[in-house]
């Protein structure tokens, strides 16, 4: 590919000056591929002619909604948690100048070489010891990021510390009206959750997002990189842990999240076992999860609505997927979120 093939979301030309300034080890021409999963912000892999490889982030193309897929916030998050035990991609460098990339600001990180387990195709090629170590990582992962004093990584300020679910249910609900959301098990599910909201502990950084096929994995199963802290804030850190248990697909679950998911192979841990090796590695006392898990499945469907709207409109790329896929999920995650919160207390 020459540096002025044309790459749908990426000024070659302009994107290679910016790389020869931040990262001048890089040898042009670059390669810039759309990395397949990504549903909300487009993220590319940079290769150049000596090897070398970095991922670049941008917002999708047009429909972007308010305080969405905000580039600065992200390089932020990532560039306060290197210094902890909390993996992360290193950072190049961050660029807000809308002449760059045609608006568009971007932020490029080093590319890490692991494992995405990010369905059950990826994760048939690790052996089931393999798969349970990366649960359990997975779990002991999300505890590190919850111990994280926010303060003390300059993080203090990222988002207003009490009231999260009351936050979240707002913001979203907001977003699946404006994305056109039909009401139905989702709006019903909403009244229910904002009726309920559980009494929070001390803020912590949620990552918002947090699932297997957003961490990387070495070929042990180690985490060694946590991705797409795009809706990180701060919060209760609970809420992490239920959306983590929505996307933690169980063999015969009538409500899977993510059809085809890995998590449903041998090996890996049950959901019981990762609250288990969550609370071991020191992450908060759990107590009755189910308005949480309602939360998650909940706040999926609203993902889900948009992400539909904006594949719909073109302005994800062209990387396969079907914008009436994800629209045929949100009814059933409205179902679901409702299904857990009839389990609340029982």
């Amino acid at each position: 590919m020459t540096a002025t093939s044309p790459v749908p979301g990426i000024d070659v030309d302009h994107v290679t000056a910016w790389f020869a300034e931040h990262a001048p080890e890089a040898v042009p021409p670059l390669a810039f591929e759309l990395i397949a999963g990504g549903r909300s912000n487009l993220t590319f892999r940079v290769t150049d002619q000596a090897d070398g490889a970095w991922v670049l982030r941008r917002p999708p193309r047009g429909h972007v909604l308010a305080t969405a897929h905000d580039m600065g916030r992200e390089h932020r998050i990532i560039s306060a948690l290197a210094p902890t035990d909390v993996p992360v991609a290193p950072v190049v460098g961050l660029c807000t100048d809308p002449e760059v990339n045609d608006g568009a600001p971007f932020y490029v990180m080093s590319f890490v070489d692991g494992l995405v387990l990010r369905d059950a195709r990826a994760a048939e090629d690790v052996s089931p010891e393999v798969r349970r170590r990366a649960g359990l990582s997975i779990a002991e992962t999300l505890a590190k990021i919850h111990a994280i004093d926010p303060d003390a990584v300059g993080l203090g300020d990222l988002g207003r510390k009490e009231g999260y679910v009351a936050r979240q249910l707002k913001r979203w609900n907001g977003q699946f009206e404006n994305s056109e959301g039909q009401t139905g098990p989702v709006t019903e599910a909403y009244d229910r959750l904002l009726q309920n909201i559980p009494e929070q502990g001390p803020a912590a950084i949620v990552h918002g997002d947090y699932r297997l096929d957003n961490c990387m994995v070495d070929d042990a199963g180690e985490v060694i990189a946590v991705l797409d802290w795009e809706i990180c804030t701060l919060g209760d850190p609970l809420a992490d842990l239920g959306v983590l248990m929505v996307y933690w697909t169980e063999p015969g679950d009538p409500y899977a999240a993510l059809p085809g998911a890995a998590t449903v192979l041998d090996g890996f841990p049950s959901r019981a076992e990762l609250v288990a090796a969550y609370e071991a590695a020191g992450g908060r006392s759990v107590g009755d999860l189910d308005y949480y898990v309602a939360f998650g499945y909940w706040k999926l469907a609203c993902i889900l609505q948009g992400v539909a709207v904006r594949y719909q409109a073109g302005a994800m790329g062209d990387d396969g997927a079907s914008g009436d896929a994800f629209g045929d999920m949100v009814n059933l995650l409205g179902q679901a979120s409702l299904a857990s919160l009839d389990k609340i207390g029982t």
